[in-house]
């Protein structure tokens, strides 16, 4: 027998390189705050927190993981047992080959995972003209060229998102959640 509480309680997980904002993304979901000085996450960090989906208490586990490749070895562990995943990558014109790594932390987490929801986030999207973004095909992280991405890896979604102000970080991990909240209802 499954009990409600069991039956909502969803371990996240959040990959991508190092220095994305992967940390600064659920410190500003959880607490709605930012914290401008960057310390490097060694290992893993867990957060838990509570969230409502249709009136139903919903307990989420986040598990920021290290995006050093001196970490990789340990990942599999980490990713183990995951309701869904982030894949975070940078706008920031000064970091873009992290979006040319999404491909990897993709692959890495379909292995050990299977068949859970994930959602990319493009962070930082304070740094850069999000208008050009939208409508501009010319930029590699432009919005034609990762939702093309987005649906060729079978992502849930993307969301171009800033930890700093805010923009999108609630809406976009809400949309996780609740598709996990769908899936333990069927």
């Amino acid at each position: 027998m499954i009990f409600l509480s069991d039956a909502f309680k969803f371990k996240i997980i959040v990959v991508g390189d190092a220095a994305v904002g992967k940390t600064s993304l659920i410190k500003r979901y959880i607490t709605n705050t930012f914290e401008k000085d960057y310390i490097s996450t060694l290992g893993m960090q867990f957060s838990k927190y509570e969230a409502l989906v249709e009136g139903e208490k919903v307990e989420l586990l986040l598990w920021d993981l290290a995006g050093q490749e001196s970490f990789s070895t340990l990942r599999d562990r980490f990713y183990t047992g995951s309701s869904g995943a982030i894949v975070v990558f940078s706008l920031s014109p000064e970091e873009l080959e992290t979006y040319n790594h999404v491909t990897k932390w993709l692959s890495d987490v379909k292995e050990t995972c299977k068949n859970i929801p994930i959602l990319l986030f493009g962070n930082k999207a304070d740094l850069v003209d999000q208008n050009a973004l939208a409508t501009s095909p010319n930029y590699a992280t432009s919005d034609v060229h990762v939702k093309k991405f987005t649906q060729d890896q079978k992502i849930v979604e993307y969301y171009r998102t800033s930890a700093l102000t805010g923009q999108s970080v609630n809406e976009a991990f809400q949309a996780l959640v609740f598709k996990l909240y769908q899936r333990a209802t069927i």
